[in-house]
C-alpha cells in the first residue's frame, strides 16, 4: 500500500511526480511513477541516503525499476548502489567517471572536501555502479499507464556529461539537474564547460515549455522566467553572446 507523498516530506509535483529536497548539500531527488515501473531521478549523496531513498521510494512506488543520473558529482550518484535490480541512465560518457579508478577517487575527494564523512565517501566511491545505458541525443522511457518520459543529454554544461528528464503532462515537469540551482549561484567546477552552458539551458526550455515546473538540482521549483534569467546571468558572467 503506498503512502502520501506528504507523509514521508515529499513534495508532490504533478500527479504520480514528486520530489525531495535531501539535507546537507539540499540536493534534489525526483520519483516518476508509472503503472509496475517507477524511475528515480538522482541517489542522493551516500549509500546510506540512497538507502533511505529506497525505502520512500518503495513505500511510494512500490520500488525503482529505473534510475536516471543528472551528472556525475558525488551528492547526486553516490547512493547509486542501493538501488540493485534498477536500470541505471546517464548522459553518453558517464560511463568512463564511473569505471576510471582516477575518477571515483576525484569524487571521493571532493566528497571529503564538501564535509562528507571519509569513510563514507570511501564506501560509495568504491561501490560506485556504472550506467547500462548512455544517452547520446534523447530517450522515451515508457513507464506504463500511458506514463513516458523522455531523457535528454543537454550536452556540457555544468558538468561533460548533463542529462534532463521531462515528464510531460499537466504541468509538465522538468528535473533540471544542476543545470539549474535556486539556492545559490550556479557552480562551475573543473568539469564545466562554461561557453556551452547558456545554450544548454535554451534547450531545456525549448523541451519543457513557458508553463513547465523546473526542478533545479538545489533549491526550491521555479518556472521558466527564472531559467531564463539564470541563463542570461552565466551568459553574462562567462561572456558567451547571446
Amino acid at each position: 500500500m503506498t503512502v502520501a507523498w506528504e507523509e514521508l516530506g515529499w513534495e508532490r509535483l504533478a500527479d504520480g511526480v514528486g520530489r525531495c529536497r535531501l539535507p546537507g548539500w539540499d540536493c534534489t531527488t525526483g520519483l516518476v511513477v508509472g503503472e509496475g515501473a517507477a524511475l528515480m531521478v538522482d541517489a542522493g549523496s551516500s549509500r546510506a541516503e540512497g538507502a533511505r531513498l529506497r525505502v520512500w521510494a518503495q513505500a511510494l512506488a512500490g520500488g525503482v525499476t529505473h534510475l536516471a543520473l543528472t551528472h556525475p558529482h558525488f551528492d547526486h550518484v553516490f547512493g547509486a548502489a542501493e538501488f540493485a535490480g534498477a536500470e541505471i541512465f546517464a548522459a553518453e560518457g558517464a560511463d568512463a567517471v564511473f569505471g576510471d579508478s582516477g575518477e571515483r577517487a576525484e569524487l571521493r575527494g571532493d566528497a571529503v572536501r564538501q564535509g562528507l564523512d571519509a569513510g563514507e565517501a570511501e564506501e560509495a566511491a568504491d561501490a560506485l555502479v556504472r550506467p547500462g545505458r548512455e544517452v547520446r541525443d534523447r530517450l522515451t522511457l515508457r513507464l506504463g499507464g500511458g506514463r513516458e518520459v523522455l531523457l535528454a543529454n543537454m550536452g556540457p554544461a555544468h558538468s561533460t556529461h548533463d542529462l534532463a528528464v521531462v515528464v510531460p503532462g499537466d504541468p509538465t515537469v522538468v528535473f533540471c539537474g544542476d543545470l539549474v540551482e535556486e539556492s545559490g549561484e550556479p557552480q562551475a567546477g573543473p568539469d564545466a564547460v562554461p561557453a556551452r552552458w547558456p545554450a544548454a539551458l535554451d534547450r531545456l526550455l525549448a523541451l519543457g515549455g513557458e508553463d513547465a515546473l523546473y526542478v533545479p538540482g538545489h533549491g526550491a521549483v521555479v518556472d521558466a522566467a527564472f531559467v531564463r534569467a539564470q541563463r542570461d546571468a552565466l551568459a553574462a558572467r562567462f561572456g558567451v553572446s547571446h
